[in-house]
This record gives structure tokens, C-alpha cells and sequence, in this order.
């Protein structure tokens, strides 16, 4: 797939693929767009007033006014975006990164709905799913076991809702390697940019109220999960994945066993025709095509529990280095993160009328307390406003108005801080070997002629 952003590049080097580039061979990428080696300690902006003036011809734009700002290791938004969709059935405009298993992303201009629609739903598979005429909603059923399970029982999809209340919460559902594509050396897995996240409105019954109706033991610890999809070999003693959550957060009341999303069913490649939805965690810990939950008297020891899948170390280390399996952690509640959906990437603005931006911000378990916006590459702050969650681990909110100084290449920045005081940092966090958490900065691309 390449990179391309006609509007944005003009007449200047040819950047397709330049994103990738950078992230595999910084010094290749340089090269390739300038003709020339960039020194690391130059690279920072392009400091040097003639590579300013390079990066704007590439841009197409007369200038970068904030250009000496730019941190190091960055190309700009325009260049870095990718735009081309992926035909998916009951999906539109998702990017596909892989089809064994299928996996696909939101970009971020169709994430703009307060509530993710069905067919923007993201999808990360890690195996192969039931097929739909496989699947029988009348006899489907979700049995209820472990060392913990007073009285373990199984129950049809008709007997959930039949014999437990029903509950409805928007709930933000993200991947933990969202964002993996942009760490440098890269990271193994789907190369996810930034639309593996969504929030839409799930509605099922409490996993608190099913497990009690079963009896949680005193020496309950976690949950785990086994679902209808198949491991990628087809081998029946495989699983794809099964994977669970500490029992204080399956307890949570947000925390469902759900079979609709928007009023309507959940749909295939989401989870049809039930599933976990663990909001604010890993969208691993979300099992799909629900077949079983056990809760256990031990950490949950299901395919893709163990390090390093879904865990990052327990201490800063340098990129590249090879983390023992005993010094990494389990990945819990997800960092605090923002999104800008409106307007797309890569706009021509005019210099004398305000913009309008506006996207969504969450912060795992906890609530964002602020969002903030910059048109000079984090060197000035602007407040937006921000809007209160629909309910507890649902997005939240947020927009500002925006006007430029003068013609040339801006970058508008989004800052989430979480209620707690953590701020989302300016650029990739520390490195880890899965490419996990990644919650820097979003940017996009502005033209003000």
C-alpha cells in the first residue's frame, strides 16, 4: 500500500513509502528524500534553514513557521498519512492490514461519530472466526466454569436474557498495539497506526451478575475466556486466543457479557453473536464469539497470557534490547490518549477564517481532566473543551478554534491529561518489543494559503 498525499507533496521528492522508510533506516530514508545523509542531531525540525525550506517544497506550502520547533525523529503528517481505504464486508473505509487473520483499522477523519457506528468498528482477529451459516443463535451457549465456580452451569444466549437484567453502556474498546507502527526499531505485529480504537454502545447483561448466579469463591483471582474462533492452523488442540482480566474488573459494572452493539447484533467479525467487552483494557481482554468464561484462583494461563504477548516491561529499556519473559508485565488499564477526527488530514485552510477541530479523548479505567492543542509543534499549549463521558469508560469529547499566524505547513497537536495528571507525551513513549501503548501525540496536516 502506498503512501501518497498528492495535495500535500506537490512537486517535491517523491515520499511514498518514506513513513516505513524512516522507521526501518532513518539514514536511507534521508537519502531517499533529500539526496543526502541528515545528521541525527540536525534531524531534530531539520533545524538548518536550507532543509526547512526542502521539507516546505515537499509539502508543497511556502513555509514551516514553526518548523525549528519540530521534534526530532518526526516527518510531517502530510507525508506520514495513508488514506486509501480497503473494501471489508459490512465494514466502510476500514484499511485492512492482514487478511490471516483479517485484520482492520478506522483512519481517524471516520471515527468522527460521538458513538462508533457498526461499520466503523475496527477489527483485530487473532484467529479465524465461525463462519455466520455456522452459527445458531438458538442454540448457542456460554458456559460458566473454573476452580473458582461454586456451580458451574451453562446457559443459552436466550437464557441470559431471559433470567438477567439488561445493560446498555458506550464503552471505548482499543488495541493494545494501536499505534505500533510508530516505534523505531519496529515492532512485530499488525502495524496499526491509530485506528484501532472505537467506541460504541454495547448492550448485554453484567458479567458480575452471571458469575454470582454460578458462586465466586473466596480464592478468586481472575476470569478467562475461550471463544468459537479457530488458531490459524485449524488445529483443534490450538486456541486462538483466551485471554481474561483481574476478578475486580470483570466484577466492574461496566464490565458485559454483550450480543448487541448499537441496538442492533454485534457483527461477525466483532464478535457475533456474543462477547466480553472489558472497556478501558486491552481489546484483547474482550473475548469475542463467547463460549466460556472460567474464573480462576490464579492469573488466567489461556494462549496469548503470557509474555511477551500483551505485556511490556516492567522497567524502561533501551530500543532493541531483548526483555527476559520474567521482567515484563501483564498490560492493564490503557494510558490516557487523544484523537483528532475533524477536520482530515492534509486540508487547505484559508489564512483570515478560524478552524474548527473537534475529536475524542479517554484514559482506560480513568477520565481525561483536559485536552490541549498546539500549532507549533508543542511549544504553546491552546485548552479546548471538554465534554463529560456518556458514562464511566466511554470516550469523551472535545473541540477548540484554531487560527494561524501566517501562510505555510502547520501541524495541529492534541495533549489528553488524565485525572490522575498524566499527559500524553509529545512523541513515541519508551520502547517496547510488541510495540505496545503507544498514546503520543495525534497530529494533522493544515495548508493555511
Amino acid at each position: 500500500m502506498s503512501h501518497k498525499n498528492k495535495d500535500a507533496v506537490g512537486q517535491g521528492p517523491d515520499t511514498r513509502g518514506i513513513h516505513e522508510l524512516y522507521a526501518e533506516d532513518p539514514a536511507e530514508a534521508d537519502r531517499k528524500l533529500w539526496g543526502r545523509q541528515v545528521d541525527p542531531a540536525s534531524r531534530r525540525g531539520f533545524l538548518k534553514r536550507s532543509s526547512l525550506l526542502a521539507m516546505a517544497s515537499a509539502l508543497g506550502a511556502s513555509a514551516i513557521p514553526f518548523g525549528d520547533k519540530m521534534p526530532g525523529g518526526l516527518i510531517p503528517a502530510a507525508l506520514a498519512n495513508t488514506t486509501e481505504p480497503f473494501a471489508l464486508a459490512g465494514k466502510d473505509g476500514l484499511r485492512v492490514l492482514n487478511d490471516r487473520p483479517i485484520n482492520a483499522e478506522t483512519p481517524a477523519h471516520l471515527l468522527d461519530d460521538r458513538v462508533t457506528p457498526n461499520n466503523r468498528m475496527f477489527v483485530r482477529n487473532n484467529g479465524l472466526p465461525p463462519e455466520m451459516n455456522a452459527i445458531d443463535t438458538a442454540t448457542w451457549t456460554l458456559e460458566i466454569a473454573g476452580e473458582s465456580c461454586e456451580n458451574p452451569m451453562t446457559f443459552t444466549l436466550a437464557e441470559l436474557k431471559e433470567r438477567f437484567k439488561h445493560h446498555t453502556y458506550q464503552l471505548q474498546v482499543e488495541c493494545g498495539g494501536n499505534g505500533r507502527s510508530e516505534f523505531v526499531p519496529s515492532a512485530s505485529g499488525n502495524q496499526w497506526t491509530l485506528g484501532a480504537v472505537a467506541c460504541p454502545r454495547f448492550t448485554g447483561v453484567r458479567v458480575r451478575d452471571v458469575l454470582e448466579a454460578c458462586g465466586v469463591k473466596s480464592d478468586a483471582v481472575y476470569i478467562g475466556y475461550y471463544g468459537a474462533d479457530q488458531h490459524l492452523s485449524r488445529d483443534p488442540s490450538k486456541e486462538a486466543i483466551s485471554r481474561g482480566v483481574p476478578i475486580e474488573k470483570a466484577m466492574e459494572d461496566e464490565s458485559l457479557i454483550a450480543w448487541a452493539m448499537n441496538d442492533e447484533d454485534i457483527p461477525l467479525l466483532n464478535g457475533h453473536p456474543l462477547r466480553l467487552v472489558c472497556g478501558g483494557w486491552p481489546g484483547s481482554v474482550s473475548g469475542k464469539w463467547l463460549k466460556k468464561i472460567v474464573i480462576r484462583n490464579q492469573v488466567h494461563d489461556g494462549a496469548k497470557m503470557s509474555p511477551p504477548s500483551y505485556a511490556v516491561p516492567k522497567y524502561p529499556v533501551a530500543p532493541g534490547t531483548e526483555v527476559p519473559k520474567a521482567d515484563m508485565k501483564i498490560i492493564g488499564s490503557m494510558p490516557v490518549k487523544s484523537l483528532v477526527t475533524f477536520p482530515k488530514s492534509g486540508l487547505t485552510h484559508a489564512l483570515d477564517v478560524p478552524l474548527a477541530i473537534r475529536g475524542h479523548a479517554w484514559a482506560g479505567d480513568l477520565a481525561v481532566s483536559e485536552v490541549h492543542v498546539s500549532i507549533d509543534f508543542g511549544a504553546t499549549w491552546q485548552k479546548a473543551t471538554l465534554e463529560a463521558p456518556a458514562n464511566r469508560l466511554a470516550w469523551q469529547h472535545w473541540s477548540a478554534e484554531l487560527r494561524f499566524p501566517e501562510k505555510g505547513y502547520y501541524e495541529v497537536w492534541a495533549r489528553a491529561v488524565d485525572t490522575e495528571g498524566h499527559s500524553q507525551p509529545m512523541v513515541v513513549p519508551g520502547w517496547n518489543p510488541r510495540g505496545y501503548l503507544n498514546n503520543a501525540c495525534h497530529r494533522i496536516a493544515v495548508q493555511v494559503a
